[in-house]
């Protein structure tokens, strides 16, 4: 015990994808992790990397069970242990463990697409584009493990804010197809985000479709009352007035364009009757 005390650990670059299927590679050798509960114990250190103690790992990972947790605890780290020593890593350069806590060893240089994603969402200006090609499913795909609850929806939360932001700089761009496939993906996660109504209605208004606009409109006005019993905000009832404007002008240029006007056979039989 004292000589491993004493060692110089070697730094390794730890790559880990929790969004969707949990996957990782260390300095680009992949890892090959069976198991749930290995799986489960790996993305738990990757989203809080300090040691903890083994009695905290194991309650959050398996709060109903009784002392058999520590026995599924050992078992899932000597899974995690030996799918590191497979790619001819030494375990103990990424994992810190004793007989009171287990965690990432601090000299690890973890790259984490959590972080990563959440930084793309919330920085100033937002990169949604990049984030919605990063959120490959939710937090730990197929682990249904409690302690994830929390994280996974924080990111689900995080994932429509980016479909709402692409939603709306893709309409700001032109892109009315994306617009709309942004804010119709949105609307499908919660039919309550009300920017993609109005992205909708928005879109709806340049390409010149009244019917759609209104139905649109009315499909808003349902679900907030039945919800949540509110109106509309006023951002919200100013785009669907803008949109109803723009449709009408719209109708009015393309009759216009298309009022009767003679041909030269006609209008020199017009001049010769004058």
């Amino acid at each position: 015990m004292g000589s491993r005390a004493n060692r110089q650990y070697e730094d390794h670059i730890l790559s880990v994808r929790l969004l969707g299927r949990i996957s990782a590679d260390v300095d680009g050798h992949e890892l090959k992790l069976t198991g749930r509960h290995a799986q489960a114990l790996f993305a738990l250190l990757a989203l809080q990397p300090r040691p903890r103690s083994r009695e905290a790992l194991a309650a959050e990972l398996w709060p109903d069970s009784d002392c058999s947790s520590s026995a599924a605890l050992r078992q899932a780290l000597w899974l995690v242990r030996g799918a590191i020593a497979a790619v001819g890593i030494d375990a103990d350069d990424v994992i810190e463990a004793d007989q009171d806590a287990i965690g990432l060893r601090s000299t690890v240089h973890l790259v984490l697409d959590t972080a990563l994603f959440e930084r793309l969402v919330r920085s100033e200006p937002a990169e949604p584009e990049q984030a919605l090609r990063m959120y490959k499913g939710e937090l730990a795909e197929g682990i249904c493990h409690e302690c994830f609850a929390t994280d996974r929806e924080r990111l689900s939360d995080a994932f429509e804010d980016a479909l709402a932001i692409a939603a709306q700089t893709r309409l700001e761009r032109g892109d009315l197809l994306g617009a709309r496939a942004a804010a119709e993906r949105l609307l499908g996660r919660d039919p309550l985000r009300e920017e993609g109504h109005e992205v909708l209605i928005r879109v709806y208004g340049a390409i010149g479709s009244r019917s759609q606009v209104h139905r649109q409109y009315r499909r808003l006005l349902e679900i907030l009352d039945r919800e949540i019993g509110v109106e509309p905000l006023p951002e919200t009832v100013a785009a669907y007035r803008a949109a109803v404007a723009e449709t009408i002008d719209r109708s009015q240029r393309r009759v216009a364009s298309t009022a009767f006007v003679p041909g030269p056979v006609l209008a020199a039989a017009f001049a010769s009757n004058g």
